[in-house]
C-alpha cells in the first residue's frame, strides 16, 4: 500500500474529505474539487490500465523477452502516460485556470505560471 493510499484510507476512516483537506488539495488553499474530479473514475480506470502495462513490462523482463519487444512496450506505456498528462492538463486549464481568469489579477498570473511550468516539465520528459 502506498503512503497516499494509506493517507486516503485514514482520511475516509476519520470522515475527512480528501478533496477539501489541505494536505490532499494539491495546491494552496484547498479550494474544493479539482478539474479532473468529474472524470475521476475514468482517470482511475485509465491509470489502472497503464499500471497493467508497467506490470507487463516487469513480466517481460522477468521472462527475458527480446529487447526490442520490451522497448516497444516501454514506448506504448510512455505514450499512455503522456496522453493521460495532456488530458489532466486540459482539465486544469478548463477548470482551475478558467476560474482564476474570472478572478483576474495575481490569482490568474499564478495559475498561468503554474500551468506553464507544468507544460515545461511535460516537454522535458
Amino acid at each position: 500500500m502506498t503512503t497516499t493510499q494509506a493517507r486516503t484510507e485514514a482520511d475516509h476512516a476519520h470522515g475527512a474529505d480528501p478533496h477539501t483537506a489541505p494536505a490532499a488539495a494539491g495546491h494552496q488553499g484547498g479550494h474544493g474539487p479539482h478539474g479532473y474530479s468529474a472524470q475521476k473514475d475514468a482517470h482511475l480506470k485509465r491509470l489502472r490500465r497503464i499500471e497493467g502495462q508497467i506490470r507487463g513490462l516487469q513480466r517481460m523482463v522477468d521472462e527475458d523477452v527480446y529487447c526490442i519487444d520490451v522497448l516497444t512496450q516501454v514506448s506504448a506505456s510512455t505514450k499512455a502516460l503522456q496522453s493521460f498528462a495532456l488530458s489532466l492538463l486540459e482539465e486544469h486549464l478548463r477548470h482551475c485556470v478558467a476560474a482564476a481568469a474570472e478572478e483576474g489579477g495575481a490569482e490568474l498570473d499564478a495559475k498561468v505560471a503554474e500551468a506553464t511550468a507544468a507544460i515545461s516539465r511535460l516537454l522535458r520528459s
